[in-house]
C-alpha cells in the first residue's frame, strides 16, 4: 500500500467512486448475483442499461461533483451555497434522484431547515444519499498535516454538516462521518479496516451500537435488516466487499453482486477501494467510457481527466478546517 502516492489515492477515491456508480447503475434493483450473471468470466465492462448509457454516472457522482466545486470555489464549506447548487441540479431534472433528496430540495424550505422539517414530518431519513456523494468532501477534509485526533474530528464534523443538508436523521450523518474518516486513513496509506474502532469511538453515543454491529468484521450483507438503500447496510456492504477481496475490481464485483441499490453501494465501495489501491488499479476499460453529466448546468460533462484534476485540487486544499460557526449539529 505504501508505495502509492497520496495523489494516486485521492484520484483513486474520486474516480473510483464515479466508476463504481457508473458500473453499478445498470444493475440497480437487480437480484443477488446480478454482476456474475452478466459477466461470468469476471471481466466486467461499462455495459449501460436501465436508462443509463455505458459509463454514465448517476446522481451519486453528479452530487459529489457539486460538493467538490462548491468547496473549491468557495474556499471551504459554505452550506447555503452547496444547498443552492443541489437545488439548481434538482431543478434540472436529473435522470435519477432519491425520493427523500428530491423532497428536501424541492420543498422551498430554507437550507438550514429543509431536511429537518422533512424528517419531522416523515420520520424516516436514513437513506444512503449522503454516503453516495461523500468521496470528494472526504478528500478535501482529509487533513494530513494535523494529528490524527484533530483530523478525525474535523473530517467527521464536515461530513455531518454536509449530510444534514438533505438527511435529517443523525444515522445518516454518522455513517457519512465514518466514511469520511476511513477514506482519510486510506489516503494516509494506512488500513481503513483497522481504523473502524477509532471511527466508531467518535460516533454519537446514541448511534454507536448500531453502527458497530454493521461494521463488525464478521458482518455479512445477508445479515442486513434493511434494504441496502438504507445507510447502514450500504456502508456495511462496502466495508465487507473491501475486507473480503484482494483488488479494486474484485471489491466492486462483490458489491454489485449483492444486488439492490447497486450504483450507490458500488460508489461507496469504489471510494474506499480507490483510496486503498489507487487510481492505477482502476482499469482503462472503466475509466475510458466514464462520463458525468450535470443537469441544471448546461451541457457540462466531466470525464476521467477532469475528475482526476479535481481530486488533485481537493487534496491540495485538504488542510482546510471546518469554520467554527458550522460545527457538528
Amino acid at each position: 500500500m505504501n508505495s502509492l502516492t497520496r495523489q494516486d489515492r485521492a484520484a483513486g477515491a474520486v474516480v473510483g467512486s464515479a466508476v463504481g456508480d457508473a458500473l453499478g447503475a445498470p444493475f440497480e434493483f437487480g437480484p443477488a448475483g446480478v454482476y456474475t450473471a452478466r459477466f461470468p468470466d469476471g471481466v466486467g465492462t461499462m455495459c449501460g442499461g436501465g436508462g443509463w448509457d455505458p459509463g454514465e454516472a448517476t446522481d451519486d457522482t453528479q452530487m459529489a461533483v457539486l460538493v467538490a466545486e462548491s468547496l473549491l470555489e468557495r474556499g471551504g464549506l459554505d452550506l447555503p451555497d452547496l444547498f443552492g447548487r443541489f437545488r439548481r441540479w434538482a431543478a434540472g431534472e436529473p435522470k435519477d434522484i432519491g425520493l427523500q433528496t428530491e423532497s428536501v430540495l424541492t420543498s422551498g424550505d430554507a437550507w438550514d431547515t429543509a431536511a429537518a422539517l422533512h424528517f419531522q414530518i416523515n420520520g424516516r431519513a436514513a437513506g444512503n444519499g449522503s454516503l453516495m456523494r461523500a468521496a470528494t468532501s472526504a478528500v478535501y477534509f482529509a487533513g494530513p498535516e494535523r494529528p490524527d485526533a484533530d483530523a478525525r474530528a474535523a473530517t467527521m464534523d464536515a461530513a455531518r454538516r454536509i449530510a444534514a443538508l438533505t438527511h435529517g436523521d443523525r444515522a445518516a450523518w454518522e455513517g457519512t462521518a465514518v466514511l469520511h474518516e476511513l477514506i482519510r486513513v486510506a489516503l494516509n496509506g494506512s488500513d481503513p479496516l483497522a481504523a473502524v474502532p477509532a471511527a466508531l469511538a467518535a460516533v454519537h453515543a446514541d448511534h454507536r451500537e448500531r453502527w458497530a454491529a454493521v461494521l463488525a468484521p464478521d458482518w455479512h450483507p445477508d445479515r442486513a435488516t434493511e434494504f441496502n438503500g438504507a445507510v447502514w447496510p450500504c456502508l456495511g456492504t462496502a466495508l465487507w466487499a473491501l475486507r473480503t477481496t484482494p483488488s479494486y475490481e474484485d471489491a466492486l464485483a462483490s458489491a454489485i453482486d449483492v444486488g439492490g441499490d447497486t450504483d450507490t453501494v458500488a460508489a461507496v465501495t469504489g471510494a474506499l477501494a480507490g483510496a486503498v489501491y489507487g487510481i492505477g488499479a482502476i482499469p482503462p476499460r472503466w475509466t475510458g467510457p466514464l462520463h458525468v453529466p450535470l443537469p441544471g448546468y448546461g451541457a457540462r460533462v466531466l470525464r476521467t481527466p477532469e475528475l482526476t484534476l479535481m481530486a488533485g485540487r481537493l487534496d491540495a486544499r485538504c488542510t482546510e478546517t471546518v469554520p467554527a460557526d458550522i460545527q457538528s449539529p
